[in-house]
């Protein structure tokens, strides 16, 4: 066993896995797991009426849960979470015995079907796999989008995508980027004549029933007033991006000057979007080469002609995309990096 715990343990330690036993064998499985993976999981034993409170905070503040113990329990507590097809934590359900480990949800985006054949490694157990494009060898559209950072809009849409290889028919793709590598079987890029399938591009509309997968590629340069309320924010940011015509999932991270490192609003809102917020000095942002639009105002109070559009460049270390543009004593501006997307698996 110890023969695979260097093997597997990268997959374990890079998600916040939370387990659950519901019995004292249970609980030796859980511990022997800890103990093989270096304390990466949390583990909790489950008493009377515990289970779903349990649930409930774990399912939105881990990565990965593991029930140890019966298959139906597990699916019984993880139901009233699971709504529609969305972004889920991975769920795992391993017997007390170690015989399987068993993917119940979210087996490609959220890594279930990666973590079970992990964690079966780590005890000798057998990893059951039900997902058609594993079982057949077929190129996983998910699992590829996030193996190279791409962002998936429309996560139902997978389906027509698996549906076709499965049927044996060829999947075409548009990007807005070159792709380099082998392509998979399967997989064309789309010619004049041909439909897509899928959809690789940071603007925010495709037809229906395409899947939408995004680059994360733009950066968000803002400059403010101050005390300007995260409300305020939003809905420059809404406007924004529908006239710029881009996807919010093709903004990676926000960038300011860094008067504006403690502004309340603005740190609440990038908290509400999940984006890393990062700020310059003044000096930084002078010495960024290019043409900005300039403001005597801002310069006056800023130290340098123009926060938004200077602070998106420097951010994104690529060229100045979206021009600034003001909504009531907000200005926004967007920078862009072309990425490096491979199609080999």
């Amino acid at each position: 066993m110890r023969s695979y715990q260097a093997k597997y343990r990268k997959d374990l330690a890079a998600l916040k896995i939370s387990a659950v036993a519901f019995t004292d064998k249970g609980m030796q499985l859980g511990k022997m797991l800890q103990q093989n993976s270096e304390d990466v999981i949390e583990l909790s034993r489950c008493g009377e009426g515990e289970l779903y409170k349990w649930t409930e905070e774990k399912f939105s503040s881990s990565e990965a849960l593991v029930f140890i113990g019966a298959a139906g329990i597990s699916v019984r507590a993880i139901s009233p979470y699971v709504r529609s097809k969305s972004l889920y934590p991975a769920v795992i359900v391993m017997d007390e015995l170690c015989k399987f480990a068993i993917p119940i949800l979210s087996g490609h985006i959220g890594g279930a079907n990666k973590l079970a054949s992990a964690l079966a490694r780590l005890t000798d157990g057998i990893p059951v796999i039900t997902t058609a494009t594993d079982l057949e060898n077929v190129f996983s559209v998910d699992v590829w989008a996030k193996s190279v950072g791409l962002r998936i809009a429309n996560i139902e849409a997978i389906k027509y995508v698996s549906s076709k290889l499965l049927s044996g028919e060829i999947v075409h793709y548009d990007s807005i980027f070159p792709i380099s590598g082998a392509t998979p079987k399967g997989i064309e890029l789309s010619g004049p004549d041909d439909a897509s399938d899928f959809s690789i591009t940071y603007l925010s509309s495709v037809p229906n029933k395409i899947l939408h997968l995004v680059p994360p590629v733009l950066t968000l340069g803002i400059g403010c007033k101050k005390g300007k309320s995260c409300e305020s924010i939003e809905e420059a940011y809404t406007d924004f991006l529908s006239k710029c015509g881009c996807h919010p999932l093709a903004v990676r991270e926000v960038c300011s000057i860094d008067l504006k490192a403690q502004e309340g609003g603005l740190i609440e809102f990038c908290e509400k979007h999940g984006l890393p917020f990062r700020t310059f000095t003044s000096d930084e942002l002078s010495n960024v080469i290019g043409k900005f639009t300039p403001s005597e105002f801002v310069e006056q109070v800023a130290g340098v002609d123009n926060v938004c559009e200077r602070s998106a460049v420097l951010g994104s270390g690529g060229n100045l995309f979206v021009r600034k543009m003001i909504f009531d004593g907000v200005t926004m501006a967007l920078a862009i990096k072309e990425p490096d997307i491979s199609e080999e698996e």
